[in-house]
């Protein structure tokens, strides 16, 4: 080789890739510039427009809480929302996200009221409309700050119109969708024990209350026996409660017919005080020998009670006398909640603390009058948790003052003392502890709950319809016929539906929805549609705010009804029932979006929440729920699968993020992890996601750069060599899975086999072997031009593809191989012919890759000891005894498939020395060296260096390409 030609730069006769699409993404600097250009142009509106006439997909918004910044819990919601929004979009429909906001309720009422204790402001001397515009204004900040938050992730949608609770036409909608339940009479007013939150001064649904441990104090308390046969006379019925404060509330006791019971008469005891010897006391067998433990006694047993001796007995209460009170008989009722797990076989029965204290005393009325009883539920408890006068020496006229359960700040008060005290002076206790235990709490104030007697209004499940059909059996039908995603949340939502109680709807609150009914002192509704249309249309125009202004009562009843008789209900709606109830203001009454929605999609909490309640919504007034399908998603935890907590200081959020790493990180986080269950995050996981879109990306990278060279050339499918028709058969089989998850709405899949393909197939396969070709071929090589044609192909599948997962990078992609494009996000999926399909050549290319496995193991080995520098060095020898490995071999190139200068394949064994892998049967290599000279151009050692005397440093391959191209060194 000649001086001069050692020194000629061929750098210019290569298509080498040419790109500005950066190496490093820089994510946190160029989003918030895509989001801004989105603005500008108006994405959504142009996606709207591009749209117009296609079939609707609904996903109906689930509307957070505006009282806060988003945490990364609304993330995962609001981009697993996204992601099917964009997927359907791109697949022909027209799929219009309407965002929507929860805008009544305690939280934010609590925030008002927490800046006017700041200024020494009483609330309720504030008129309560003024309160109420306060609470509107808070509402309204956070709805904008939550809207910034939501489009730094990428969502898109109609944020410039979306749907709040507070908005005076959604006002209206929830009153009237109220007045059709009570129209249809399914709405009454009734005095059950519900849960109370003294802290909040209000009632809770079972969607406000979360679980925690407690310790409590747990009491064994003696019921003396006044009737019943002549053996049990003198004896006692023994009940134990963690609530001592029920006592003053306790009209009956349970057992069960279905449990042995027995006499027992105690024959020592080590305390001085509680049961002595003599005492007779009756048990269920099975846990009388527990029950003298606690009480530190001894048994003897007396005789077996049959059940019927139990259901005549009547006993008087412990706390007799107390106060002049507590004179009436406590009958025994059979209970089926009674059970022989814990305490006595015997459950204390106060019908105005608990529902299946309620439900046994109102399911044996009649029972109770034919036995003299009065069927009369007490008041025992008030709105503060204190005692009230029908609680007779623990109430106002007690000495010291009312007892109080609990306190403002949710601590315990003196009532369970009191209680204990007084049992303990009237020897009615048999023996006390402690016990941990689950409890409720309201999951706003994290303060415990209690249950009290207190007059409500309620849509009742159980009653019926004129149709033969109930709430609770409407309901249990339409769940039936819903898709649920998972499936367990199918059964999840029965067995709720099965079990619920009525539906509490109203609280004792300023921030909301009113019932904006009138009744009179029976409980009656007035149903007047004038009276009604009269509030709606008020509504409409004033908001909900012109049911407390002066005058409002005259106003809305007219002339032709009695103000005296019927009164003003001034409790607020339950804020689930304003979320159960935006189908009806948003689906229904949105041109641009149909009833019912498509998806509701939410997480695992919701069953008990926005699912159940617009479920219940939707029953009651359109016959089935008002979506098809229910998407499920888990929590997010920590990286070690705690939950996160700011005392922890285990928490990420969506911000923190989004500034370090990217929306786009944040994006293929949820794309990746298995959203149905608990999910964890944190710096680890969150690195994790950064390498793997840094090689996403270095591969869609490298197809620009390639594709720069691109002029669009079309080459038949049957003139394509085998490789690119395995590639574009890959594309068919991918186009089929990604329709398939996106229909799932199994987004883990997708990314799985994307990235998988993208590392694998692609980067490690595809393009390391035809770098060669796109690089050094001639203008006119069908080998190039075919390449060319399939990355094009790939780029179009793969970012349109990944593009309602990443919008950003996806976006950023399109645009750099197409300037004059307005938006990925206004492309369709491409359409992949079923042509590219081909089975066969895919089997025929799962053997070839099998043995070039073996030879790049071979070669790896080589360079590790670095006999070799790569494998263009190496010209392997290859003995295939398998036929159906070597027949696939047949007329292929494989030192071009295994990049190496050149390769010899026999059917022989090889020697024993040979390389060998242990999951490829019958094939194994010898290393060898290239033989020949090291192109200049290629880099491939070949033996033809040389052999045009024009180009003497270049292989015969690279010299035809450097005549083509007219190049003169």
């Amino acid at each position: 080789m000649t001086e001069t030609a050692e020194k000629i730069d061929y750098s210019s006769t290569l298509y080498l890739p040419q790109t500005d699409f950066p190496m490093r993404a820089g994510l946190p600097q160029k989003e918030p510039e895509t989001v801004a250009r989105w603005q500008k142009m108006e994405l959504y509106k142009k996606l709207r427009a591009s749209a117009a006439g296609r079939e609707k997909f609904v996903l109906h918004d689930g509307p957070p809480y505006a009282n806060g910044n988003i945490h990364i819990g609304h993330a995962l919601n609001k981009i697993l929302k996204d992601v099917i929004n964009r997927s359907f979009q791109m697949r022909g429909f027209d799929a219009n996200y309407v965002p929507g906001w929860d805008c009544h309720g305690l939280p934010i009422e609590w925030k008002i009221e927490e800046k006017y204790r700041e200024k020494g402001k009483n609330k309720d001397e504030v008129p309560v409309n003024e309160f109420r515009k306060e609470c509107r204004e808070f509402a309204s900040g956070w709805i904008g700050i939550q809207t910034e938050e939501f489009k730094r992730l990428g969502i898109e949608g109609d944020f410039e119109n979306p749907y709040t609770t507070m908005n005076f036409h959604a006002e209206a909608r929830i009153a009237g969708e109220l007045m059709k339940i009570a129209r249809s009479g399914q709405l009454y007013r009734g005095s059950k024990p519900v849960m109370w939150s003294v802290v909040e001064r209000t009632a809770l649904a079972e969607a406000e209350v979360e679980y925690a441990d407690v310790e409590s104090d747990m009491i064994w308390v003696k019921f003396p026996v006044t009737e019943g046969p002549e053996a049990l006379a003198g004896a006692f019925v023994v009940i134990w409660t963690t609530t001592p404060w029920t006592i003053p509330g306790n009209r009956a006791i349970a057992y069960s017919s279905r449990y042995a019971y027995g006499l027992y008469e105690v024959a020592t005891a080590e305390n001085d005080y509680g049961p002595q010897p003599g005492e007779k006391l009756i048990f269920a067998k099975r846990l009388a020998d527990e029950s003298a433990a606690k009480a530190k006694v001894t048994f003897n047993f007396v005789r077996d009670i049959e059940a019927g001796e139990l259901a005549a007995i009547t006993c008087a209460h412990p706390l007799h006398g107390l106060g002049g009170g507590y004179a009436f008989s406590v009958p025994l009722l059979d209970g089926e909640h009674v059970t022989d797990d814990a305490g006595t076989g015997f459950v204390h029965t106060a019908p105005s603390h608990g529902r299946e204290d309620f439900e046994a005393w109102m399911g044996n009325v009649r029972l109770l009058e034919d036995r003299g009883i009065s069927s009369t539920i007490p008041f025992p408890v008030d709105d503060a948790g204190y005692f009230t006068a029908d609680a007779p020496g623990f109430g106002p006229d007690a000495e010291g003052g009312a007892g109080r359960v609990i306190d403002d700040k949710g601590k315990k008060g003196d009532a369970n003392e009191r209680v204990i005290k007084a049992l303990i002076g009237r020897h009615a206790l048999f023996a006390r502890g402690r016990l941990k235990h689950s409890y409720p709490h309201s999951w706003r104030s994290k303060k415990p709950v209690i249950f009290r007697n207190t007059p409500q209004w309620f849509v009742t499940m159980d009653k019926d319809f004129g149709d033969g059909s109930t709430l609770r059996s409407r309901a249990l039908n339409a769940i039936d016929e819903t898709r649920f995603v998972p499936g367990a949340g199918q059964n999840r939502l029965r067995a709720m539906i099965e079990q619920r109680p009525d539906w509490v709807l109203s609280r004792q609150r300023a921030w909301g929805v009113p019932i904006a009914i009138f009744a009179d002192d029976e409980g009656e509704i007035l149903v007047d549609d004038e009276v009604n249309a009269r509030i709606l249309d008020a509504f409409e125009k004033e908001g909900a705010d012109a049911w407390f202004a002066e005058g409002a009562k005259e106003r809305f009843l007219g002339n032709d009804h009695d103000h005296a008789r019927w009164h003003q209900v001034t409790d607020i709606l339950d804020v689930w029932f304003d979320s159960g109830s935006t189908h009806t203001f948003t689906l229904e009454d949105r041109p641009d979006l149909k009833w019912p929605a498509d998806v509701y999609l939410e997480g695992s909490d919701q069953h008990r929440g926005w699912f159940h309640s617009s479920l219940l919504e939707s029953c009651a007034t359109r016959g089935r729920a008002p979506y098809n399908a229910v998407i499920t998603h888990g929590f997010t935890m920590d990286e070690k699968g705690e939950k996160m907590s700011k005392s922890k200081g285990n928490t990420v959020t969506p911000q923190e993020v989004m500034k370090d790493a990217g929306a786009d990180i944040l994006r293929l986080w949820v794309m990746t992890t298995d959203y149905w269950e608990d999910q964890r995050l944190g710096k680890t996981i969150i690195q994790t996601n950064i390498d793997a879109y840094r090689k996403l990306r270095n591969t869609i990278r490298w197809m620009l750069g390639t594709l720069a060279h691109d002029k669009g050339e079309v080459v038949a499918l049957s003139d394509m060599p085998e490789l690119e028709r395995l590639m574009l058969h890959r594309l068919a089989e991918l186009d089929r899975l990604v329709r398939e998850g996106y229909d799932a709405f199994d987004f883990k899949r997708i990314a799985r086999a994307l990235i998988d393909f993208s590392n694998v197939e692609l980067s490690a396969f595809y393009f390391d072997i035809r770098k060669d070709a796109l690089y050094c071929d001639a203008p006119s090589s069908l080998r190039r031009r075919a390449a060319l044609q399939v990355i094009r192909t790939l780029f179009d599948c793969l970012v349109t593809w990944l593009a309602p997962m990443l919008p950003f990078t996806a976006e950023e992609a399109w645009l750099s191989r197409n300037p004059q494009a307005v938006s990925v996000h206004l492309e369709q999926f491409p359409t992949v012919p079923a042509e590219w399909r081909n089975d066969a050549l895919a089997e025929k290319w799962r053997k070839i890759r099998e043995v070039r496995k073996v030879v790049t193991g071979a070669l790896e080995i080589e360079r590790k000891e670095k006999r070799i520098g790569s494998s263009l060095e190496a010209a392997p020898a290859v003995h295939v005894a398998d036929p159906d490995l070597l027949q696939a071999l047949n007329g292929q190139d494989f030192a071009e498939i295994c990049i190496t200068s050149a390769i010899e394949v026999d059917g022989g064994d090889g020697p024993e020395d040979a390389f060998r892998l242990p999951d490829v049967a019958k094939v194994s290599v010898v290393p060898k060296l290239a033989e020949g000279r090291k192109c200049a151009r290629s880099w491939r050692i070949t033996t033809d260096v040389g052999s045009d005397p024009l180009y003497p440093d270049v292989s015969a391959r690279d010299a035809a390409a450097l005549r083509e191209l007219g190049f003169k060194p």
